[in-house]
């Protein structure tokens, strides 16, 4: 297993982490008993963090990520994630929402602390320009998430603070200057590589304005997520999760199952898109880990041996990103 540092909080932490979201099933479609087979090998190859949300299965994914752990013992070196999500009805309340939330996850996963507090909403200029997004101010202003998020760290329930990194660029931005926060999690693949590079104007899918490099300069950790686009890049059928999301819906899929296909044929019949897509991610110079959702123990052993700590080559680079939009150059930190 390879290990990185986690932007500022100085936490060394696997290169491949555990997902714990509901795009593989391991939650909702897995006897409690090949759950933990699956947790088991992930404590075994050196996974030391385990990323869940409160609205992952309304709960469930914690609680099963809680049972596991309890039963198979929670390694000194394993770091927990979880988030909390705000609907509109909970806006005029953020501090309770906050609490209530946090309180029953807690609960769920069977501990006293969490290593991370994220925000699972969108941000966007105004609310509800995307599902559930909401703004700037909400997060940053008087009675906002930062404020809420803080009152727990004070209280020592949680040691750092982070966000999901989806909605407008220009409002993420404001987010990350704030410099009030410590990681983010952001979409990041083969096929948006958006988040981590400049993309033209007329790039066609959700443009995250390379976001990482604002990330880079306030020291945050960086988590990419989505590394194989729901399972487009690897040939997978659409999930049950997908066939309903309204985050990352069927449509979009579809359109990288197409994309996946026209990006196989530019790499050459030799490339894996499973090792490419990983060795993508993390031959990012800021990314610190790729939160990869598993269902089966040698799934896990697979991604593992696909791992390097190696800048992704020039050419291939290139390639990619002439796939996803037009050609761009090459930032720096890439050879």
């Amino acid at each position: 297993m390879l290990y990185r540092t986690l932007g500022r909080t100085g936490l060394r932490i696997s290169a491949l982490s555990f997902g714990a979201g509901p795009v593989s099933g391991w939650m909702a479609e897995l006897p409690a008993q090949q759950q933990r087979a699956v947790i088991k090998r992930a404590l075994e190859v050196g996974i030391n963090w385990f990323d869940t949300a409160a609205g992952y299965g309304d709960g469930q994914s914690e609680h099963s990520l809680g049972e596991a752990l309890g039963i198979l013992g929670i390694p000194s070196e394993v770091r927990l994630a979880t988030k909390v999500r705000y609907l509109p009805e909970h806006l005029d309340d953020i501090r309770g929402r906050t609490r209530g939330s946090f309180a029953s996850s807690l609960g769920r996963l069977r501990v006293k602390q969490v290593t991370l507090l994220q925000l699972h909403n969108s941000i966007t200029a105004e609310r509800g320009d995307e599902p559930t997004s909401i703004t700037p101010k909400d997060v940053l202003g008087p009675g906002g998430v930062l404020e809420a998020f803080e009152e727990l760290r004070s209280e020592g329930l949680v040691r750092f603070l982070g966000f999901t990194g989806i909605g407008q660029p220009a409002a993420l931005r404001e987010v990350v200057r704030s410099g009030a926060f410590d990681t983010m999690q952001v979409p990041y693949s083969l096929l948006n590589p958006s988040a981590g590079h400049p993309m033209p104007e007329t790039f066609p899918e959700a443009n995250y304005g390379n976001i990482i490099e604002e990330c880079a300069r306030q020291g945050m950790g960086v988590l990419a997520i989505r590394v194989f686009t729901a399972g487009a890049l690897l040939g997978a059928p659409p999930s049950a999760h997908t066939l309903k999301t309204p985050f990352f819906p069927l449509a979009l899929y579809q359109r990288d199952e197409q994309r996946a296909a026209r990006l196989k044929a530019l790499l050459g019949p030799a490339c894996d898109l499973k090792s490419e897509a990983i060795q993508f991610v993390l031959g990012h110079p800021h990314v610190s880990s790729t939160l990869i959702g598993f269902r089966e123990p040698q799934q896990i052993d697979e991604a593992a041996a696909f791992l390097s700590d190696q800048p992704y080559p020039a050419t291939r680079l290139r390639t990619v990103l002439s796939a996803a939009g037009e050609l761009m150059p090459l930032p720096e930190g890439h050879t």
